[in-house]
C-alpha cells in the first residue's frame, strides 16, 4: 500500500512539473487522497469480492460435502439393505436346501431300509426253504442208500451163502475124488510094485 502511495506521489509530481510551472501542494495532496481513497476503496472491494469467493467457495464445499456425505450415506445404507436381503436370502435357500437334503436323506434311508428288510426276508426264505429241500433231499438220499444197501449186504449174504454151498460141495467132491484116485493109485502102485518085487525076486533064483 505504501509502495503504491510513493509511486502516485511521484507521478504526479512529474505529470504536475511538466505540466505547468505553477505547481500546488494543495492539488497534489488533494490528488494523493483521491487517489488513496479510490486504491483503499478498490482493494477493500477486492477483499471483499476475495472474501464472497472465499465463502461462496466454502459454501460449495459444504453443499459437496454435504452432498457426498448424504450419497455415502444412502450408498451405506443401500449395500446394508442389500447386504441384509443376501443374508435372508442366503439363510432362507440354506434352510430350504437343508430341508430338501434331510428329506431326500431321511426317504433315501427308509427306501434303503425297506429293501434291505424286503432282501432280509426274501433271503431268509430262501434260505429255509434250500435248507428244507437239501434236508428232504438227504433224507431220501439216507433212506434210498439204506434201502440199497440192506438189498446189497442181503444178496451179497445170499451169495456169499450159495458161493460157500457150492464151494463146500466143490470141496467135498473133490476131496472124496482125490481121496478114491489116492486109493486106486496105492493100490495100483502097490499091485505093480509087488509084481515087479517078484519077478526081480525070482530073477535072481
Amino acid at each position: 500500500m505504501k509502495t503504491v502511495i510513493k509511486t502516485s506521489v511521484a507521478v504526479v509530481a512529474l505529470l504536475g512539473t511538466s505540466a505547468q510551472a505553477d505547481f500546488s501542494f494543495g492539488d497534489m495532496f488533494k490528488d494523493m487522497k483521491e487517489a488513496a481513497t479510490s486504491m483503499s476503496t478498490d482493494a477493500k472491494d477486492s477483499v471483499k469480492v476475495m472474501t464472497d469467493g472465499a465463502v461462496e467457495t466454502s459454501k460449495s464445499a459444504e453443499r459437496t460435502v454435504t452432498n457426498v456425505s448424504e450419497d455415502a450415506k444412502d450408498s451405506t445404507v443401500k449395500i446394508s439393505d442389500d447386504i441384509k436381503t443376501m443374508e435372508v436370502n442366503t439363510s432362507s435357500a440354506a434352510t430350504t436346501a437343508t430341508t430338501s437334503v434331510s428329506s431326500d436323506a431321511k426317504d433315501s434311508v427308509k427306501t434303503t431300509s425297506t429293501d434291505m428288510k424286503d432282501s432280509t426276508v426274501s433271503v431268509s426264505k430262501d434260505a429255509t426253504t434250500s435248507v428244507k429241500t437239501v434236508s428232504d433231499n438227504a433224507n431220501s438220499t439216507a433212506t434210498t442208500v439204506s434201502n440199497d444197501s440192506t438189498t446189497a449186504v442181503k444178496t451179497t449174504t445170499d451169495n456169499a451163502s450159495s458161493t460157500a454151498k457150492t464151494v463146500s460141495n466143490d470141496s467135498t467132491a473133490s476131496v472124496k475124488t482125490v481121496s478114491d484116485n489116492a486109493n486106486d493109485s496105492v493100490r495100483t502102485i502097490s499091485e505093480e510094485d509087488y509084481a515087479e518085487y517078484m519077478r526081480l525076486k525070482n530073477a535072481t533064483k
